[in-house]
């Protein structure tokens, strides 16, 4: 059975003491996880350390970083590298978010550098991938999403690949009040799926957890999740609040 992860993404977002009470509060919030499902907090740089400690105990919740550089060590002020990562025992990385390659100008080398760097470390990568508004006006989404999987990820092994997490996220669909449906969501994670099973088998392909990220909500997840290629989510906004974020969680 394929893993169900709904991942909580608070971005530049909350205090450390606002972020460890989110953290208690989703923790009495009763989120039941099976064997086959988990919640991941993605949280900034700082508080690493002290979710991980208040994660301890608790079967099925991970922590993951926002991001990670792209050189192994050196002079690089300002980044954090995947072995700083691995030392304090981080479980997850997001890698590719839309934000990161619209802001700070992340290409698809770039995060396939990346990419090879976490793993090599011992950390999952929540891998992004997702079309801009102009190219699914174009209908050209789906050789769009192609080419991030081409020059980010096919370069993987397939031992190498069940360590990988896709996310994908309809940016045309974040904060810009058009919504993606359900039933178009289900398209591309089927697209998606369908190009991993073209370079690595079906098998493999049969095992890839894929998230959709497309301002998920309480109130659409249930249905997003219920696409047979859907396999949780990446929350943005909706995790900052503890019971939005806790009723998404209890979707999967």
């Amino acid at each position: 059975m394929r893993k169900k992860i709904v991942a909580a993404n608070w971005k530049m977002n909350l205090t450390l003491a606002q972020g460890e009470k989110l953290v208690n509060e989703l923790l009495q919030a009763g989120i039941a996880l099976d064997a086959h499902k988990e919640v991941v907090i993605a949280v900034p740089f700082p508080y690493l350390i002290t979710v991980k400690e208040l994660l301890k105990g608790h079967k099925g919740f991970y922590v993951a970083a926002q991001n990670v550089a792209a050189e192994k060590a050196g002079a690089f002020t300002g980044e954090v590298n995947a072995e700083m990562l691995h030392s304090i025992h981080t479980d997850y990385v997001i890698i590719g978010h839309s934000e990161r390659r619209e802001l700070f100008h992340e290409s698809n080398a770039t995060l396939a550098k990346k990419m090879d760097l976490a793993l090599s470390h011992g950390l999952k990568p929540i891998f992004c991938c997702g079309e801009p508004l102009d190219v699914r006006k174009a209908e050209t989404q789906n050789a769009f999403v192609a080419k991030q999987l081409e020059e980010s990820l096919f370069h993987l092994s397939p031992d190498q690949l069940k360590h990988v997490v896709v996310a994908y996220e309809p940016i045309w669909a974040i904060g810009t009040g058009l919504t993606a449906s359900a039933a178009q969501a289900q398209d591309m994670h089927a697209f998606i799926r369908k190009q991993v099973a073209g370079r690595y088998g079906e098998a493999v392909a049969n095992d890839l957890t894929i998230l959709y990220g497309g301002s998920v909500k309480a109130a659409n997840a249930t249905e997003i999740f219920a696409g047979a290629d859907v396999d949780g989510g990446l929350v943005g906004g909706a995790s900052l609040v503890a019971a939005e974020f806790a009723a998404i969680a209890k979707a999967i």
